[in-house]
């Protein structure tokens, strides 16, 4: 009966439990995962009691069950995060192990228990490096009469010991090179233990690319011939090359083939990767470089290549091809030889610094197609344009500032009355023009040789001469820089923004036949895109009447937009932005949000003129999604001139484009407060995607 009365009681508390709450929705676990990665360790009393703590462990488990495997009957239940304890007598067993997921699938493991109470014997391990990384080692040991392993890797005083069962592996990352003692002690459930040390030296391998930067690695150049490497602080610190170490080669006399090799860890692999890139920062345009590589014992065994310098005085990045090299062969040597063929005299004109030596697999990019806007002033892009009709257009140099570049078209003698230039090959830009319902301006600065001189501005789809609007503008200055809007919503024919406009072409006194004028254009753009009055976006100029450049300051940081004080240069902009580092924190800086995210799809370089009152000022520019400013990507770089404009360049390639940037964000020597001084004033000008 007092079995009855407690069924019944169970029966009644879990039907009087079903009433209160369902569990009938069991969705969520229809989705879990299965459970996965199950394991078990173990521990034990050196006391001669045989008592073995046992730890489940694994992913997505609601519980497990632990069948002892000495006979007990009945498994034990163990929650997540928990431990059973149960003593042995002396044997082997298997422990078996389920783990039941939260959805009712299981799965199970089966582990080896040794309890013994004497003391191991012929304890062994093995230490290897793991091929993955060249600090991290992997242990497993062995031994009779052991029950679990305990190892201590040598690198910290008072460690933690990791635990470890036989047929398992423990590992450790090391953080420095160097030589350590790895002790393993085996425990049984007995008071003594056994235990064995070893040996392990970790060395960081030398393997491309070679930047110098890490402080674990052995650069080690062997030099011949007159050739001397040794790796200083980069003295030439800009963005064509921001890295603090570099190689310096200084070639001496006597043999005109003087260089230095260095050896690397491991050969080189040109499975899919053939192309060298090495920057190079040379005292003289036309100096040769030449980049070989050797087999480690053989010195018969090589490839090289040769590639002039066509700098003088700053830093260019060399392309070596080496698609042409032999694979079945192995090369494990790097050599540079700079102006082989010419003995050295050690002198400024025989000192050259070099970085970044590379493997990648491809050539790198030729210049860009021109695209929105057009400024004529950036590098790797390509400014060709097209002439029809009798017009002749160049390249050129700013009438009224020389640092500027410029295109100049002359119409010339006889050419028709609608001779004009395309701006860009007659495949037009690579995307189309933004056209908008509130963006419909584009604009162009012109220098005219006279007042009152028709310009046409012409869209069109490249694909289709029929898919046009054209409209016209006046100069109304002579031998004078002005801005020319072109409304394309009031142009001919009517705009229809569902049509793929990708082709603009200038035509200058449209209308007349040629007769010998010129005629000096720049920065074509849509209005609001940086110069205009509709929207805030890239690029920012800061010459907008109508635009708000609304910055907000953070923490020190202070910005307003003035006319330029310190007009001349590279920079005759009117206005700029200044920034005004003030006490407060060492981040202190501002930011802007734009109208619009920036799109990254196609251009990944930033650019900014920025005037410093010192050199060795960090820039920092970030852009921030506009409601989370976790996703974030930054770039810092330095300036290289004091009082005079320069232009920086931010690489933002590796910018991951599937995020939202909306916030350009501007931090100048972070790391250090401002104290309001002249010291800590910037002017900053022309923030540009490229």
């Amino acid at each position: 009966m007092k079995r009855i009365l407690i069924l019944g009681l169970s029966l009644g508390l879990l039907w009087s439990g079903c009433k209160k709450e369902s569990f009938d929705d069991i969705a969520f676990a229809e989705g879990a995962a299965a459970p996965d990665k199950l394991s078990a360790m173990f521990d034990i009393t050196q006391d001669n009691t045989g008592k073995v703590s046992i730890y489940p462990n694994g992913e997505g488990m609601a519980y497990y069950l632990v069948h002892f495997g000495d006979g007990t009957q009945q498994p034990q239940r163990v929650s997540p995060g928990r431990n059973v304890e149960h003593v042995y007598a002396e044997g082997n067993y298997n422990v078996r192990i389920l783990g039941i997921g939260v959805n009712g699938l299981t799965t199970e493991v089966t582990q080896p228990l040794t309890v013994s109470f004497k003391a191991p014997e012929n304890l062994d391990f093995t230490a290897t490096i793991d091929p993955s990384n060249p600090f991290r080692v992997n242990i497993s040991a062995t031994a009779d009469y052991e029950t679990v392993f305990r190892v201590y890797f040598g690198e910290e005083e008072d460690e933690e010991p990791v635990s470890l069962l036989e047929g398992g592996t423990a590992s450790y990352t090391y953080a420095q090179t160097g030589t350590y003692t790895i002790r393993v002690v085996a425990l049984s459930g007995g008071q003594a233990s056994t235990e064995l040390s070893k040996e392990i030296t970790i060395v960081n391998p030398l393997l491309l690319p070679l930047d110098f930067e890490n402080s674990t690695l052995n650069y080690e150049w062997i030099n011949f011939g007159g050739g001397v490497v040794t790796l200083v602080d980069n003295p030439h610190v800009n963005p064509g090359n921001p890295s603090t170490k570099v190689g310096q080669m200084i070639k001496y006399a006597p043999e005109p083939w003087g260089g230095s090799v260095i050896t690397l860890s491991q050969p080189i692999d040109f499975s899919a990767n053939k192309i060298f890139r090495m920057k190079v920062y040379s005292p003289r345009a036309g100096a040769t470089v030449l980049l070989k590589v050797e087999n480690i014992s053989d010195g018969g065994i090589f490839y090289e290549l040769q590639q002039p310098v066509t700098k003088a005085n700053e830093w260019e990045d060399l392309v070596f091809d080496f698609s042409a090299i032999n694979t079945s062969n192995s090369y494990q040597k790097v050599v540079l030889i700079f102006d082989l063929g010419t003995p050295g005299d050690g002198s400024a004109n025989f000192t050259f610094l070099f970085d970044d030596i590379r493997l990648v697999n491809s050539l790198p990019p030729t210049d860009a197609p021109i695209s929105l806007p057009v400024t004529f002033d950036l590098d790797n892009v390509d400014y060709t344009v097209t002439d029809f009709g009798g017009n002749s257009s160049e390249d050129a140099i700013d009438p009224t500032n020389a640092s500027n570049n410029v295109k100049k078209t002359t119409k010339g003698n006889g050419a028709e009355v609608w001779a004009g230039t395309t701006i860009g090959t007659p495949s037009g830009f690579p995307q189309k023009i933004p056209f908008t319902a509130t963006a419909t301006k584009m604009s162009v600065r012109v220098y005219s040789p006279a007042a009152g001189i028709p310009v046409l501005l012409k869209v069109e789809d490249h694909t289709d001469g029929g898919i046009f609007v054209e409209k016209l503008a006046t100069t109304t200055v002579a031998n004078a820089w002005e801005t020319l809007e072109f409304d394309f919503n009031t142009g001919t024919p009517a705009l229809n923004l569902s049509n793929n406009y990708d082709k603009a072409s200038i035509f200058f006194d449209f209308g007349t036949n040629g007769n010998g004028k010129v005629f000096y254009w720049d920065d074509v753009q849509m209005v609001g895109a940086g110069g205009g009055n509709d929207v805030l976006a890239l690029p920012l100029s800061f010459e907008s009447a109508t635009l708000a450049y609304d910055f907000v300051n953070f923490d020190g940081g202070q910005v307003t937009i003035i006319d330029n004080p310190v007009s001349g240069g590279s920079n005759t902009s009117s206005k700029v932005g200044r920034m005004v580092k003030n006490a407060g924190q060492p981040w202190g800086g501002a930011f802007l949000s734009l109208a619009a995210p920036i799109d990254f799809s196609v251009k990944k370089t930033f650019t900014m003129k920025v005037y410093s009152p010192r050199v060795g000022a960090k820039v920092l520019l970030k852009v921030e999604n506009q409601n989370d400013g976790g996703i974030a990507f930054e770039r810092e770089l330095s300036t290289s001139k004091a009082g005079e404009w320069e232009t920086l360049s931010f690489d933002y390639s590796a910018i991951n484009t599937a995020n939202s940037y909306q916030k350009i964000v501007l931090i100048f020597d972070l790391g250090t407060p401002g104290d309001g001084s002249a010291n800590f004033t910037w002017y900053f000008d022309d923030i540009t995607l490229n």
